[in-house]
């Protein structure tokens, strides 16, 4: 039967089990595969499992439970293997990878920090600060009808929003990383102009959070929004 893979740990990790429920409509016991120094956490499934809020909900609870324990790999939601051999195989052939990655990551948390931009306070700074900026939007409000003077605004006003927007990104990423074992920085999306992943261990975690929170008082117009602490996926 297939196999629901939840994460991988040290063999001596305790995975206590207790109390957890597995995905899918009729969940599978969980239990462990073990492979010389390594485990996975797995169940039986019969079905595909699909983002159901039901089954994401137990997928987090598992890795968050072994977390607690010791370290973890957390892999995405989704991943099914074919049967317990395919499991150890796995564990077998990148046994080095798997340990190294768990010392890496031990007694650390995830942290995802997104920040947004108030994007009408920045183009009035825009408009205040450049005066050809500021000449070609009174020509467009006053009726000015050439049609090359919106290109013209929409082009310089992009260009800056997008190089201050960099500059801030940059400035934040570097104001933090200090405070991390490892970080990845990933595009943002929905209008966010930061989306950074923190890998930091539990001896940092105050002295990162009001790190952060200093940040987000410091930075007219920024939005913060952290997430944490997480299972470590971006360090697997």
């Amino acid at each position: 039967m297939a196999l629901y893979v939840y994460a991988i740990t040290g063999a001596g990790h305790p995975c206590r089990l207790e109390g957890l429920t597995g995905v899918g409509a009729q969940p599978g016991a969980l239990r462990t595969v073990t492979a010389d120094r390594l485990c996975a956490v797995v169940s039986d499934v019969d079905e595909e499992v699909r983002p159901k809020r039901r089954d994401l909900t137990a997928h987090q609870e598992v890795q968050t439970s072994l977390m607690a324990d010791g370290a973890v790999l957390p892999l995405q939601f989704g991943y099914i293997a074919a049967d317990e051999q395919t499991v150890r195989e796995a564990l077998l052939q990148r046994a080095d990878l798997y340990l190294d990655s768990l010392e890496r990551v031990d007694g650390c948390a995830e942290y995802n920090i997104k920040a947004s931009q108030d994007e009408e306070a920045l183009l009035r700074e825009i408009l205040a600060e450049f005066p050809d900026a500021r000449k070609l939007n009174d020509r467009i409000r006053e009726g000015d009808t050439d049609p090359r003077l919106p290109l013209q605004l929409g082009e310089l006003v992009a260009t800056e929003v997008r190089g201050r927007q960099e500059a801030l990104a940059s400035g934040l990423v570097q104001a933090l990383v200090g405070f991390a074992r490892d970080h990845a920085v990933r595009a943002p999306v929905d209008g966010d102009v930061l989306n950074l992943s923190l890998l930091v261990h539990g001896d940092r975690k105050d002295e990162f959070l009001d790190a952060a929170a200093g940040l987000a008082e410091q930075v007219d117009g920024v939005e913060f929004r952290i997430g944490g602490p997480l299972p470590p996926y971006s360090f697997v």
